[in-house]
């Protein structure tokens, strides 16, 4: 089974920056796509970036010009960094990546990472 490993949210003021990471267990299954969705309270989980094996990139429009997503594959690690953060952007940040095992398609998540942004 695929694991996904998060780390580095945390608290911080509006403004600052954090850099989340995420490390997908060794496996037999090749990375389609790496990325990070967040829920706030109250709210449905929403895509935040995500990025392809090929480097092709997709941000939610709340945060384009701020975050920025990035891999390394030799790492299976995705990163997210995230700056001039904002208390609207203060959530639970999912991991998420969907790989393909040869027979099929398979979508993991990890198990999240609180982001608070204070005013």
């Amino acid at each position: 089974q695929v694991q996904l490993v998060e780390s580095g949210g945390g608290v911080v003021q509006g403004g600052g920056s954090l850099r989340l990471s995420c490390a997908a267990s060794r496996s037999a299954f090749s990375i389609v796509t790496m990325g990070w969705y967040r829920q706030a309270p109250g709210k449905q989980r929403e895509l935040v970036a995500v990025i392809t094996s090929g480097g092709s990139t997709n941000y939610a429009d709340s945060v384009k010009g701020r975050f920025t997503i990035s891999r390394d594959n030799a790492k299976n690690t995705v990163y997210l960094q995230m700056n001039s953060l904002k208390p609207e952007d203060t959530a639970v940040y999912y991991c998420y990546s969907r790989m393909n095992s040869g027979s099929g398609l398979h979508d993991f998540w990890g198990q999240g990472t609180q982001v608070t942004v204070s005013s």
